[in-house]
């Protein structure tokens, strides 16, 4: 066994952007009494190590399994017996090959199957299982070269490409030929934009992508927080996104990605551009700004126009709950809210809750019921509808005062009947009823738990804090407006929304660039430093509880699992 000329260095994650010519791999190869992994064991361990095309040292040794090698076994790699009667066991051999492998990248052919006879060696001696990235060259070969070669074995692919080792199922020797295998998948890679690590890593899956020839548009894109515009052949923004790592995100559009969308976004696509940011935060907010300004049809979220109503009580005698276009001025309302379907299915959660009458009769204080026949919701006793002639004023009066609570802020008013009666209903296995009601509290929470984020961020006039990525952001009644580096220059950032105090109606622009403020502190707050408040920056009402909509195929559930299903939290 030859050792490296050097001990491996400690590497980090950021090391998967570095480029593939200064990435040590080590090769490895696996002879074993047959092929499950945990019973049969190994009978030969050998490894390659390299990089950037050198060899850097190898690994070879017999391994005593302790058993009988299989007569099949001996037919195909030679070793009996009495090879291994003298061998060490695969306890000795583990921390040599450890200490050789080191935190090097790990790569075969089949990786799959030799990984899982160390992981069961290596567990089955009282060790953790390996945390090595991998490369597996047998995925490599079938996406890079399997019209060229009748299949992707070993040997065939050492035999038509003149491989200068051939395999001969013994572990030395199909680790060399591995690794030989390796440096022509790197060369031809290299025709699909892979530079780095995580790039080699993704290439199975990215090149049988419809769109994988397109991979050559992310190849000047960065690993840096910021934000990608992908532009069609008319040359206008069809989509815009953040990412904390560039390249890897929109590379990822070609592998893991499996939205119905992106298909017919990719086969539009022919540009990508993209602004660095120096923080993550100050991506997230030129990402909704740039939707705002340029409106790319792929985007759903944070477009201009598209969703937003508030939910808030009519200015009349008796008032009702309705769907309002435009924000409310001097009423409390709930929103802005995607669309008017969730208007109306929060409207049914907060009359569930307080008996406000749903008909849209004009009514007059003085003047009475203009109608012959109380409405059907008076009729059934769900509310106590003023048409119905028996309406009480005063207590019509309280039920308005508390739709109004419930609007701005004391979820309790809603959630509290509302989880009474689901658990009613779900004591009385009426599930379908108590998954109906517990949606519409879900979608009651949401949009609360939405707004109270908004007006807490909007509250402060000013709000100085430093991100994790070192810069410092300046909030104006929640509006990002200054930016600084962390060379200590101050700089203003992409134009957006204008800072409005919180007496101001909230708009939609405004409300998407908070809600997106709000959603980025509440990931990393442990993270950052508070630098400076002007005001309150604390919530007037508790935080709504946790309330998740049905799962999927509810209907199919079982009664015991509907039952478990209707509880909040």
């Amino acid at each position: 066994m030859r050792r490296p000329p050097a001990p491996p260095v400690q590497r980090s994650f950021d090391d998967l952007g570095s480029p593939l010519a200064d990435v040590t791999f080590c090769i490895v190869d696996l002879e074993t009494t047959g092929g499950q992994a945990g019973v049969d064991l190994i009978t030969e361990v050998g490894a390659v190590k390299v990089r950037g095309g050198a060899c850097l040292g190898t690994l070879q040794s017999l391994v005593n399994p302790g058993r009988a090698i299989p007569t099949n076994i001996t037919v195909l790699t030679g070793i009996t017996d009495a090879h291994v009667v003298r061998a060490p066991r695969i306890e000795a051999v583990l921390p040599a090959f450890l200490e050789f492998l080191g935190d090097a990248v790990l790569v075969g052919h089949n990786l799959r199957f030799d990984r899982s006879f160390l992981d069961a060696a290596l567990t089955a001696t009282g060790r953790e299982p390996l945390t090595n990235r991998g490369v597996d060259t047998l995925a490599l070969a079938r996406r890079l070269m399997r019209s060229d070669v009748p299949d992707c074995k070993l040997g065939t692919l050492a035999r038509v490409l003149r491989l200068p080792h051939q395999p001969s199922h013994r572990a030395l020797d199909d680790a060399l030929a591995t690794a030989d295998l390796l440096h022509v998948e790197l060369e031809r890679a290299a025709s699909w934009g892979v530079t780095g690590l995580d790039d080699l890593i993704a290439l199975p899956k990215m090149a049988g992508h419809p769109q994988a020839p397109k991979l050559a548009l992310t190849d000047r894109l960065p690993r840096s927080p910021g934000v990608y515009l992908m532009r069609n052949a008319q040359n206008r923004v069809i989509y815009v996104g953040k990412a904390t790592n560039l390249r890897s995100r929109v590379r990822s559009y070609f592998s893991t990605d499996t939205r119905r969308k992106v298909g017919r976004l990719l086969e539009e696509c022919v540009r990508i551009d993209h602004r660095r940011t120096p923080s993550t935060l100050e991506a997230a907010v030129l990402e909704i700004r740039l939707i705002q300004a340029l409106d790319p049809r792929y985007n759903r979220q944070g477009r201009p126009g598209k969703g937003g109503c508030w939910l808030t009580l009519t200015d009349e005698p008796y008032p009702r709950l309705v769907c309002a276009r435009t924000p409310p001025a001097n009423a409390a309302a709930l929103g802005p809210l995607p669309s008017r379907k969730v208007g109306q299915h929060i409207a049914e959660a907060v009359g569930d809750a307080v008996p406000l009458r749903r008909c849209t009769t004009r009514l007059s204080v003085r003047g009475g019921p203009p109608r012959t026949t109380p409405c059907t919701a008076a009729q059934l006793g769900v509310t106590s509808c003023p048409c119905s002639g028996q309406v009480d004023d005063a207590r019509y009066g309280d039920a308005v005062r508390a739709a109004t609570l419930a609007l701005s802020g004391q979820h309790r008013v809603v959630a509290t009947p509302l989880t009474e009666r689901m658990d009613r209903l779900a004591a009385e296995e009426r599930f379908e009823e108590a998954a109906a009601t517990r949606d519409r509290l879900a979608a009651y929470t949401s949009a609360l738990r939405r707004s109270l984020r908004c007006a807490t961020l909007r509250a402060p006039s000013l709000i100085r804090f430093s991100t994790p990525d070192g810069t410092t952001v300046e909030l104006e009644f929640g509006v990002a407006v200054r930016w600084c580096d962390p060379d200590g220059s101050w700089r203003l950032g992409e134009a957006g929304p204008e800072p409005e105090p919180p007496t101001q109606a909230l708009t939609k622009a405004l409300a998407d660039e908070l809600s997106t403020v709000a959603a980025w502190i509440d990931r990393y707050a442990d993270r950052c430093r508070l630098e400076h408040v002007g005001g309150v920056w604390a919530s007037a009402w508790p935080p709504p509880p946790d309330v998740r909509p049905r799962p999927q195929g509810w209907n199919n559930q079982s009664r015991e699992t509907a039952r478990r299903s209707t509880a909040v939290g």
